[in-house]
């Protein structure tokens, strides 16, 4: 059985999971938001008390991949309408720095003109200076494609470590060029 898979999912106080068997689909309704999911036939959800636990029908490695799968994709829809998500950026170099303009952010990274980046629906921006960047949500993978796409308008470079990182990115520096001795 799978490692993951077999480990039950305790839904904490607040929030609200609906089953629904015939459209195999799954409504988690908290605090931060509602999301859903549809999932494969060949995976049975089942709920006790405030616990899920998820099996599979048969261990052909098809079944056998379904199954972690949608406990870990279970298990960050619980954990988004709870706690929800968070990303940091940093803005590091001369001149960078972000903006937030109603549902826009405006972005100097750099170039000779900024770029404006619209906000999508479910994601919070918090700008608490002007090179920091928070992006917070209840859907993990929406709060890091947003996150992935604004670091990569200027990723860092690994010599003088400019760019937008994560907060937690280590970037590897590369030493520079040497000058050389001139040949007499």
């Amino acid at each position: 059985m799978s490692n993951i898979g077999k480990k039950p999912i305790s839904i904490p106080d607040g929030v609200n999971v609906e089953i629904n068997s015939n459209s195999n689909r799954i409504i988690v309704k908290g605090n931060l938001g509602q999301l859903f999911m549809d999932f494969d036939n060949r995976i049975n959800i089942k709920k006790d008390d405030n616990l899920i636990n998820i099996t599979r029908s048969s261990d052909k490695r098809r079944h056998r991949e379904l199954h972690g799968l949608y406990r870990a994709l279970l298990q960050n829809m619980v954990l988004g309408v709870s706690e929800g998500f968070k990303k940091e950026l940093n803005f590091i170099g001369v001149g960078y720095g972000v903006e937030q303009k109603g549902d826009y952010l405006l972005i100097n990274a750099g170039f000779s003109h900024p770029i404006y980046f619209q906000i999508p629906d479910g994601i919070k921006i918090e700008t608490p200076k002007n090179t920091i960047l928070i992006i917070s949500g209840a859907n993990k993978q929406n709060v890091g494609d947003v996150a992935a796409k604004i670091r990569s308008i200027r990723k860092p470079e690994p010599y003088k470590g400019k760019g937008i990182k994560y907060s937690d990115e280590y970037i590897r520096r590369k030493a520079g060029k040497t000058v050389g001795a001139t040949g007499a």
